[in-house]
């Protein structure tokens, strides 16, 4: 029986790393986040530590109405667990943040994707190889590739996926807010045109 959600976040955060990586994805999200909250109060993944700085990088713990992510385009989906899979979920995560400074951004698994060769380390991620490992953490889904070769793109291809919005994510988010002062759920799927 399936009682929990699980949101997996696509962004395009208009950097001028993400454009290098749409020059070669062509994808308009190049960014991949995990969440349990259809508020994404707690978003998950690995990215820049310094909005500044993207060659800092590492475990982050994202906020959609501050930084980067305030200004991104966005595709949100969700996909249903059960409570063992979410317990599971978040214990790897745990057990990442609290080792968090022994984890680094996968400079290096980023070129390894390009040349289609998986370079497998030790405590190092990028986005979207997270977000595809803390999902086989439970056995949500298996990939057909080596995780460190999971773009953003093969994320949104899993079956189960619904999309739930897509748009600017500062609109989720102040839509998610008048959502719930006007009632206790959000809408199945709501679009803003960007």
């Amino acid at each position: 029986m399936v009682e929990k959600k699980g949101y997996i976040l696509l962004t395009d955060t208009g950097t001028l790393f993400t454009k290098f990586i749409r020059l070669y994805t062509h994808q308009p999200y190049n960014h991949a986040s995990i969440a349990f909250t259809s508020d994404l109060s707690e978003i998950y993944s690995f990215g820049r530590k310094h909005m500044r700085n993207p060659f800092v990088g590492g475990f982050v713990e994202e906020n959609i109405a501050t930084g980067l992510l305030k200004k991104a385009d966005c595709a949100l989906y969700s996909f249903d667990i059960t409570q063992e899979q979410l317990e599971q979920m978040e214990l790897y995560i745990e057990q990442i943040k609290a080792e968090k400074e022994y984890y680094h951004y996968n400079f290096i698994g980023l070129f390894g994707f390009l040349i289609n060769k998986p370079i497998k380390r030790d405590h190092v991620f990028f986005c979207s190889q997270f977000v595809a490992s803390v999902l086989a953490e439970c056995e949500f889904n298996t990939f057909e590739k080596p995780l460190s070769l999971v773009v953003p793109q093969d994320l949104k291809e899993i079956p189960t996926l619904q999309l739930e919005f897509q748009g600017k994510l500062s609109d989720y988010y102040e839509n998610y807010l008048q959502h719930e002062c006007k009632s206790s759920f959000l809408p199945d799927v709501f679009s803003v045109e960007i």
